[in-house]
């Protein structure tokens, strides 16, 4: 067994030997290296000029070979690397069937989510088309589907709205009570700084900003993949992104309730619209399409039970059934044939044109109004594919680039932005579907868009009499894997009081205040509490396992032994400005000694002596002050030795180092040996390029705490034959 005196910078010049018998010490030996032990040497850090290491840089980022630039280009297009190798035979009927039922189902969706990002149902089939596509091309994942997301559809749509009422698209009563919408505003309502954006109708114009935001949060998330800052979505722990979405889910909820009771309302925007839309909404409640109502209904009472058989045999059916096609082809035939719209005001989808629409720039000139909200949006797009890409990865045994997911979800926003398309991510309730359904590969991607282009060239149009409110039910009914959260709150108060802390704080933010500030609140109070985690970590005296070294802490387990006269304690953080205090209160509170009152009862004490001194004369002091203080302190508690656990200190800064050499000098003043144990090698850098060791000549590290407990019994014994010694 070896003791590593730190006193060198890079070589452990000095080691104490010891060997035991029983637990009894034999013997004691000091040499430079003794036989038998640990001789540790650092390797030397060669130093790089900074120029020469930029130049370095530059020449390697720069230089391009052939192979170097077919590396690339196979690594931005990670297509050409797995399609040669594509095992037709094997692969080909689950990606065809996997994409064939994930089209099937995503055809009502993106027409319902369509309404959600204020846009028409047209462009939610063009942006799953797209996004489809280009992340066969760029996309690493194989399973996960990358299309229309409730929670960026609302985000986007709330943008939308703000922009549109700012432009003077406003909602205006019309002749029987009710709130409409302006379709298409003319010259002659409008201010002439309002002309020039308002060339198109609403539509056009919402289409126009909602292009404008993906293409902003597509680069935001390509600069992303290009900064590798994919760090920031540590930020967005599970607990804040599941709270987020439970949140937005309530806002997307709250938004749809007006099409179940065909109720033309404006969209409450800002704080609070959650708020405002219900009061709307009570405050039209008269106003309410019993037909509409009905058919939501009736909708509600089809599709709650058929996904919740599709959940519940999940693994015995082959496919889910594709109830919400049928509900959407029937609730159609049904308004058409019943001329809902002609006898009962029921709203309808209206005209779904075919084909496709000329590709159109992003309005630059609306970029600094969006370019906060598309940030957020960027964000949380590119999170949710990131995690879901990684998780399916590791499920199935292969490898991702998380980097490159960040380029593939970024291009799947600024090129299909040109084409009349809003924003998407992946989503977890298709990619589900996608591998349950036996899917292997991207190529089940290209079936899904197969099932979409024909939708678009083709059927489209026959949904022309759907109603407004079934896409309502559709979207709502899609929610239930979000709201169902909240049933699982008490047992993420067991598990862990803080995360379930963090999911409630951003939920009722996102859900009451606004989504995008909801966002926000949350990674503030998730980086708060890391703070005060922090600040404020798990302290504990650690006793020793019998017949062991091992070292456990004593307030967990019972039956440890201790070492009279060595505490041993442990800091469960890094130790840094924000808890230095918390460190050194903790300290003395649980060894028992506080120096800083060991110093005021020095004073007190000297000042008596003074006094007595004077009062009888005495010219010569029997004890020292030190020796005095020693003799109090040994009276309350016999203490001659600290040791520090280091194991869960990841850094230290110059605060806590500075804090560390207070405590050290503190307890020396007063005949305490404070030793250091398993520190890391990134501590022990901090502690030897911070002088801690050149304070006192004894200051120890110690690799094990076992090492660090026998080192003081052995001083303790050497200085109790001393004292021995001299008072004989």
């Amino acid at each position: 067994m070896s003791l590593h005196r730190a006193g060198s910078p890079i070589n452990e010049k000095e080691i104490t030997m010891r060997t035991e018998d029983n637990g009894n010490l034999k013997a004691i030996h000091r040499s430079s290296k003794p036989p038998g032990t640990i001789h540790l040497e650092e390797k030397e850090k060669k130093t790089i000029p900074l120029q020469t290491h930029l130049v370095e840089k530059i020449r390697k980022t720069c230089s391009c070979s052939p192979t170097e630039a077919k590396d690339a280009l196979l690594s931005f297009l990670p297509v050409l690397q797995w399609l040669p190798k594509y095992k037709l035979k094997e692969y080909l009927l689950g990606d065809a069937m996997s994409g064939l039922i994930v089209g099937v189902l995503l055809v009502p969706q993106s027409i319902a989510y369509s309404l959600l990002a204020s846009q028409e149902p047209i462009y939610g089939l063009y942006t799953s088309f797209f996004a489809c596509i280009i992340y066969f091309l760029m996309g690493t994942s194989k399973h996960i589907h990358v299309g229309i997301f409730g929670v960026l559809c609302l985000m986007v749509g709330e943008i939308v709205d703000r922009e549109l009422q700012a432009a003077g698209y406003d909602k205006l009563n019309d002749q029987g009570g009710q709130l409409s919408t302006v379709g298409l505003m003319t010259n002659e309502t409008l201010d002439a700084n309002q002309t020039s954006r308002l060339s198109c109708d609403r539509s056009c114009y919402a289409i126009t900003v909602g292009a404008t935001v993906t293409f902003m949060a597509g680069v935001y998330q390509v600069i992303m993949g290009v900064l590798q800052v994919g760090f920031v979505s540590v930020y967005l722990s599970d607990a804040l992104l599941s709270g987020f979405a439970t949140g937005a889910s309530f806002t997307i909820l709250t938004s749809q309730v007006k099409y179940l009771l065909g109720l033309s309302l404006p969209r409450a925007n800002g704080i609070g619209s959650s708020i405002y839309t219900w009061i709307y909404i009570f405050q039209n409640i008269h106003n309410t399409n019993i037909c509409d109502l009905v058919t939501s209904f009736v909708c509600l009472l089809v599709l709650v039970p058929a996904k919740e058989l599709n959940e519940c045999f999940k693994s015995k059916l082959k496919a889910p059934i594709p109830i919400e096609l049928f509900v959407v082809v029937g609730a159609t035939l049904a308004s058409y044939f019943g001329h809902l719209k002609e006898n009962y005001g029921s709203s309808i989808a209206g005209e779904i044109p075919t084909g496709f629409l000329m590709p159109k720039p992003p309005e630059w000139g609306l970029i600094p109004n969006i370019a906060l909200g598309a940030l957020s949006i960027a964000i949380i797009g590119f999170a949710i594919t990131v995690s879901l890409s990684e998780m399916f990865a590791k499920k199935h045994g292969y490898e991702v680039k998380a980097n490159q997911e960040m380029y593939a979800i970024g291009f799947c926003n600024i090129i299909p932005s040109f084409f009349h398309c809003f924003t998407t991510s992946a989503a977890l309730a298709k990619t589900l579907v996608k591998e349950s359904t036996g899917c292997r590969t991207q190529i089940s991607g290209i079936m899904t868009s197969l099932v979409i282009l024909l939708v678009l060239l083709v059927i489209a149009p026959l949904f022309y009499s759907l109603q407004k409110c079934v896409l309502g039910v559709i979207t709502i009914v899609n929610l239930r894997g979000a709201l169902r959260k909240f049933l699982d709150l008490p047992k993420m108060w067991k598990v862990n009081k803080v995360d379930t802390s963090i999911w409630m704080v951003t939920m009722f933010s996102s859900a009451l205040i606004s989504t995008e500030l909801g966002l926000l609140i949350g990674i503030v109070f998730s980086m708060l509490c890391v703070v005060v985690r922090s600040q404020n970590p798990g302290v504990t005296l650690l006793g020793r396992v019998e017949a062991s070294e091992v070292y456990e802490s004593m307030t967990i387990y019972k039956d440890l032994n201790t070492t009279k006269g060595i505490k041993v304690f442990r800091f469960e953080a890094s130790l840094y400005y924000v808890n230095k205090q918390c460190f050194k209160s903790a300290l003395y509170k649980h060894v028992g000694v506080d120096p800083v009152s060991v110093a005021s009862a020095e004073k007190k004490a000297a000042k008596k002596q003074e006094k007595l001194q004077k009062k009888e004369g005495i010219t010569e002091i029997g004890l020292t002050q030190v020796e005095t203080v020693q003799r109090l302190y040994q009276e309350q508690l016999s203490v001659h030795s600290i040791i520090i656990d280091c194991s869960t200190i990841q850094f230290i800064d110059t605060a806590g180092l500075n804090s560390l050499k207070e405590v050290l000098k503190d307890y020396d003043d007063i005949g305490i040996r404070v030793l250091l144990a398993q520190c890391n090698s990134s501590v022990r850098t901090s502690l030897r390029n911070g002088d801690y060791f050149k304070r006192e000549e004894g200051t120890m590290v110690f690799h094990s705490i076992h090492q660090a407990v026998q080192f003081a019994l052995y001083e303790q014994e050497q200085r109790d034959a001393f004292n021995n010694g001299s008072a004989v």
